[in-house]
């Protein structure tokens, strides 16, 4: 069924009252799936055909079988993203006789999530030896041959899980991107496999930690070339699916790309409507930026649906026979860095610090500030065009929300104006008191720009669902708010220039931190 504002229809009346949207939140197991579905036009004689790859028939067994033992089947792709009609190839491990791949196309389709697009034949499987190290920077790389190409033509763009099935029975994913080469008057989602990578800890290092567990003996790069651990798109599936999904419900145009392609060619978002990035975005190259930042400053919107955006400043360098397979991020040895000191403003460390300091609040609106954090999230802004239809008021709260990391707008950090916070939410982290701001500022081009400050704001999505195996205790009232919010923030923002579109944010720092 539908219920008015959370369905698949814009919301063009007043919006919901505050008692019929709490008492929709307490409905029991209410789902986005149920709540949403959108009807499909008719044919001939009472025919239903798809509008769109949004409405054509979808799939719930894309979802993951059992992993197994690390080394039952793995693999990467020795590609990010391609456009429509390329090949790829697949590099895959696995202790199995043989193996197959399903491509699963992460979507609305009525509510399964998914469409498969393309199934493998079986193809023979062998175990690859382990990665080797190199001393200096410990980089790990697989480096296994190619075992599968894999031709995409007649794949729709979009965002991809391609899942490896051994005859064991066991499965993991790989995430890709099939990208859009042209976003005029599109939606893009920018997704971030760049910090998917910085976390990868396959092979026994990540930019994090190394094989003993300690910063110490860290990578100072890390490689494309091997697979993602766990079930190998943990990133994707907690910080981006869900967005992804709701973005297609909607039917809005979207165009599709990675933070690595913008890097390479800002070609697709030349006049886009808006780009969104997601929950978890934060290595970008300086190219990135620049190329989002000029993006902005032509009037193209941006979300920040999440928090720590824009916060390492990476550099990309080539792999083992491909450009721009390696992210290196120094960090706090950044006086090791080649780079230092000839090109200060390439010096892989975060963007507010020295050499080359550019706090990432000047794009954002917002500062990163800490982590871990758990805090409820609390409305300021009630009137508030993204919360039109929410029912909420000043001061309501939705727990959980705001963590594991947050943003807040800074006093003395260079800010984006006029900007208004539209949520202010106490906290506690680490012991010291602070806030975690959802923030939103216009440009003189008319982009409007809004962060939400807090990294679950995609999690909240499927709060109280179970879907991600953990809700952080947010639950349906607090699914309800976020998805609402963000379909009124993705509409507007889809529209054009919001500052042509929507009111003019209140800008009000001074009035929450004074000065």
């Amino acid at each position: 069924m539908t219920h008015p504002g959370f369905g698949g229809a814009p919301a063009d009346g007043p919006g919901l009252g505050r008692r019929r949207f709490l008492a929709l939140c307490a409905g029991a197991g209410l789902g986005t799936a149920a709540a949403c579905t959108a009807a499909p036009s008719r044919t001939g004689a009472g025919r239903l055909r798809p509008e769109s790859e949004r409405d054509a028939p979808g799939t719930t067994a894309w979802r993951l079988g059992p992993t197994g033992p690390p080394d039952a089947v793995s693999g990467y792709a020795d590609r990010v993203s391609v456009t429509p009609g390329e090949t790829f190839g697949l590099r895959v491990s696995t202790t199995a006789a043989a193996f197959r791949v399903s491509a699963f196309r992460i979507g609305w389709y009525g509510g399964a999530g998914a469409r498969r697009i393309w199934a493998s034949g079986r193809t023979p499987g062998r175990a690859r030896a382990a990665p080797g190290v190199p001393a200096a920077t410990r980089t790990v790389r697989a480096d296994w041959p190619l075992t599968l190409p894999v031709d995409t033509t007649g794949w729709p763009e979009g965002a991809y899980l391609l899942r490896l099935e051994a005859e064991t029975g066991h499965q993991r994913y790989i995430p890709f991107v099939v990208r859009s080469t042209d976003g005029t008057g599109r939606t893009v989602l920018l997704h971030a496999p760049a910090t998917w990578q910085a976390y990868n800890r396959w092979g026994g290092a990540s930019l994090y930690a190394g094989a003993d567990g300690t910063y110490a003996t860290r990578s100072l790069a890390v490689s494309f070339d091997r697979p993602y651990d766990g079930t190998g798109a943990e990133k994707f599936l907690t910080y981006e699916r869900a967005l992804v999904v709701l973005a297609e419900r909607l039917g809005i145009p979207l165009a599709y790309s990675t933070g690595t392609d913008v890097h390479r060619d800002p070609g697709v978002l030349r006049g886009a409507h808006a780009v969104v990035c997601l929950g978890h975005d934060e290595y970008w190259t300086p190219e990135q930026r620049a190329h989002v930042t000029a993006a902005r400053d032509a009037g193209a919107n941006i979300a920040f649906l999440g928090a720590n955006t824009c916060f390492r400043r990476v550099r990309l360098e080539p792999g083992e026979g491909a450009g721009d397979r390696t992210v290196v991020c120094y960090k706090s040895d950044y006086r090791a860095d080649p780079a230092y000191p000839s090109a200060p403003a390439r010096v892989t460390t975060d963007y507010r610090s020295a050499p080359g300091a550019d706090p990432e609040s000047a794009l954002t609106g917002v500062l990163y500030e800490g982590y871990p954090v758990d805090a409820p999230y609390v409305v300021r802004s009630a009137g508030h065009w993204a919360y039109e239809g929410t029912g909420v008021r000043a001061g309501d709260g939705f727990a959980h929300l705001v963590g594991v990391e947050y943003d807040r707008v800074t006093p003395g950090a260079p800010t984006p104006g006029p900007l208004e916070i539209t949520a202010h939410s106490p906290l506690v982290c680490e012991g010291r008191p602070s806030h975690s701001d959802s923030a939103y500022y216009t440009t003189p081009a008319g982009a409007g720009v809004f962060a939400t400050g807090t990294m679950r704001w995609v999690e909240g999505l499927l709060a109280g669902t179970g879907e991600l195996g953990r809700d952080h205790g947010m639950d349906a009232r607090t699914r309800l708010f976020v998805t609402r919010t963000t379909e009124n923030v993705l509409r507007m923002f889809a529209r054009g220039p919001a500052a042509r579109h929507a009111p003019p944010p209140d800008a009000d720092p001074r009035a929450v931190y004074g000065g």
